[in-house]
């Protein structure tokens, strides 16, 4: 037995370190669907609906490609923070997926207890790598490229995906992507239930290049941004129409997820009503 005991551990070390991407992807589908749909929520009500199931979240669109997430146990996200999207009391944690002037800011408001910023920012950084957890939500980030402004090189690593854990939850926020995505971004990224897709087509990537992102990562649930009118929705939604998707044009611009609830097929949820912002 003791000549086995330290092979065993050798090879409890080496899985681990194989596992290590896997463990880092968001939580698998763990929770049997019972009752499809989303309902409409608001913020007072988050902590006694749905049955107080950990794995749920009030998402609110903010504007142009911000959305706020709020947990069970108060933690408060924005995405692509800049500063002025975003309303009541101050966000927890903020993330800023790419330099352009409307999705981050250097001067972000005093007490965010994490200020996560998706491109190399630092002397000698080659990519952002974040992954931090503050009670019931995990965030992290997959880099990704991004065009240069103006012309020029690529910028490597110049933009991130930020998940969102909250429980067994995955939100993904894409920011500001500009290319499909390889096995490996799929790989990190893991099951994602709910994506937050923009669909300007010229600022970030052509519509049909991102529908096919759409089915690359194969999300429940998809909450359009980083548009400016009808138009721009009702062409995306037309090249989504092969997929047969359910399309929800709430009428308010918060909503309330819940893993158990998540629906069986994909759903198209309006929150940034006609865009803008």
């Amino acid at each position: 037995m003791s000549h086995r005991l330290p092979l065993l551990a050798l090879l409890a070390t080496t899985f681990a370190l194989l596992a290590g991407p896997v463990l880092a992807r968001c939580a698998q589908n763990l929770v049997e669907l019972d009752r499809p749909g989303v309902r409409l929520a608001s913020l007072d009500g988050l902590a006694l609906a749905s049955g107080n199931s950990p794995s749920r979240a009030i998402i609110t669109f903010v504007g142009h490609s911000s959305y706020q997430i709020d947990t069970p146990q108060g933690v408060r996200a924005i995405t692509d923070y800049n500063g002025y999207n975003g309303f009541g009391r101050k966000p927890d944690i903020v993330t800023m997926n790419n330099a352009h002037s409307s999705h981050f800011t250097d001067d972000p408001e005093d007490g965010i207890t994490y200020v996560l910023r998706g491109w190399p920012s630092k002397p000698g950084e080659t990519e952002a790598k974040v992954d931090v957890t503050l009670k019931d939500m995990r965030v992290w980030n997959v880099p990704t490229n991004a065009r240069a402004w103006g012309g020029g090189e690529t910028r490597i690593n110049g933009n991130s995906i930020f998940i969102f854990a909250v429980g067994d939850l995955c939100i993904a926020h894409l920011g500001h992507l500009h290319h499909r995505l390889t096995p490996e971004h799929l790989e990190e990224l893991g099951r994602i239930d709910v994506l937050m897709v923009p669909i300007d087509g010229s600022f970030t990537m052509g519509q049909p290049l991102m529908v096919d992102v759409i089915k690359q990562i194969e999300p429940r649930i998809v909450l359009p941004m980083h548009y400016w009118g009808r138009y721009q929705l009702d062409r995306f939604m037309g090249l989504l129409a092969p997929l047969e998707p359910e399309f929800i044009w709430p009428d308010k611009s918060i909503i309330e997820v819940t893993k158990p609830s998540l629906p069986d097929k994909l759903t198209v949820i309006a929150a940034a009503g006609e865009g803008g912002g």
